[in-house]
């Protein structure tokens, strides 16, 4: 047996996070067992569970603080509440069932725990660290999560020092706000007034970045950090190197000019994947999108079918390629229509299979853009914020 399984529970500076490894005395975690009593660290020295001075837990536990102990102050945390609590935990855990009595002989547990430099409750540091072990130990000998629960949970929220930014598009339609408008202090206001909403995204148009430059994103995170940001380079040359920039810069997407030639592009998406940003094609002026797409080597994460501003009064001219684009993209991949997307044809884009609904002057221009972009959104159906993005447990 090798399992291994984590929790997190209470709230700063008295929260606990366990990390555990449980398997046979014969296995690696009996040897690892051995090696971390054997050979303890400076700061971060193991101790035996005990429940209570000579009363060892079973199976027999290894304790391990992860943050480094500095002081008797330090010491007292682990050799007191969190010793206990984890110590009580395991004996619990075989009471219960959720060990089998005859087997705690064999087995042995690694707990890593972390106590706050700050925690000052004690009560609260064995309460929290007793649940946090007992769920670890729960999740782990059940096999939790399960891969399906791992991909189905992923993108839905982030580490909690990271904050709740999106950084996957996992559940369109999205709507991509284009702010072309090259003033740098109205965007910003458009940015901090656009009602926060887990299915909006942000472009920063092209001429707005020439006029700035790509650290205009830096400037943008100041204003609202949780925002998803796609960069409209419209890329030509050098796809590598501006994919690159755009990911240095804080970017969340680059946008590729489908005129550029194959090579240029499939750099830019290589980069794109290798840094971890979207790569996304524009099909501006591309007279075969299908085509273009068909013979890349390597997909685009998104395939924009852009109409140019002279073309927009023909709506939906170009949309009858999504199910083709569709077909030449791998799993995963999204398409974007752009240009003369308005609120009165929203539905019949979602209806022809876009993605992600790229729309520019009807909301940044508008008296209200605000409420120009809650009209989108009530179009696409699609709550302010997901109430089931965030969860304290499974």
């Amino acid at each position: 047996m090798f399992k291994t399984g984590e929790a997190l529970i209470g709230e700063e500076p008295n929260l606990a996070h366990i990390d555990l490894v449980i398997g046979e005395k014969s296995g690696p975690v009996g040897q690892s067992f051995l090696d971390g009593m054997a050979s303890p660290s400076r700061g971060h020295t193991p101790l035996l569970g005990v429940i209570r001075p000579n009363l060892p837990t079973k199976p027999s536990t290894l304790i391990v603080p992860k943050v480094t102990v500095k002081n008797m102050e330090d010491a007292e945390k682990i050799f007191g509440p969190a010793q206990e609590a984890v110590s009580r935990a395991v004996a619990d855990s075989v009471e219960d069932g959720l060990i089998e009595k005859d087997e705690a002989e064999d087995l042995v547990i690694i707990v890593n725990v972390f106590i706050h430099p700050n925690a000052n409750d004690y009560q609260k540091i064995y309460r929290y660290n007793y649940g946090a072990t007992k769920l670890a130990l729960k999740r782990g000998l059940e096999n939790f999560p399960c891969v399906d629960k791992v991909l189905q949970e992923k993108d839905k929220s982030g580490h909690p020092i990271m904050g709740d930014r999106i950084t996957r598009l996992f559940d369109p339609p999205y709507l991509q706000i284009a702010m072309d408008i090259p003033n740098l202090g109205y965007v910003k206001d458009l940015v901090s007034n656009i009602p926060r909403n887990d299915h909006i995204i942000f472009e920063i148009g092209t001429p707005l970045v020439k006029k700035y430059g790509v650290d205009v994103v830096e400037e943008l995170r100041e204003i609202r950090d949780d925002i998803f940001l796609v960069v409209d380079l419209k890329t030509l040359d050098t796809g590598n190197l501006e994919a690159r920039m755009v990911s240095d810069a804080g970017g969340d997407g680059v946008v590729v000019s489908g005129l550029a030639p194959e090579q240029t592009i499939e750099k830019a998406i290589e980069e794109a994947n290798k840094t971890g940003i979207y790569s996304i094609v524009d099909t501006l002026n591309v007279e075969g999108p299908v085509s273009l797409i068909k013979n890349l080597k390597v997909k685009p994460d998104v395939v924009e079918l852009h109409r140019a501003i002279d073309s927009e009064s023909d709506e939906e001219r170009g949309w009858q390629n999504i199910s083709e684009i569709r077909n030449e993209l791998g799993a995963g991949s999204l398409v974007a229509v752009a240009g003369g997307i308005r609120a009165h044809n929203v539905e019949n884009a979602i209806e022809s299979g876009a993605d992600v609904l790229v729309v520019g002057r009807a909301i940044t221009n508008s008296k209200d853009p605000s409420g120009a972009a809650r009209e989108f959104i009530e179009k696409m159906q699609k709550p302010d914020v997901d109430q089931f993005r965030v969860k304290t447990d499974f």
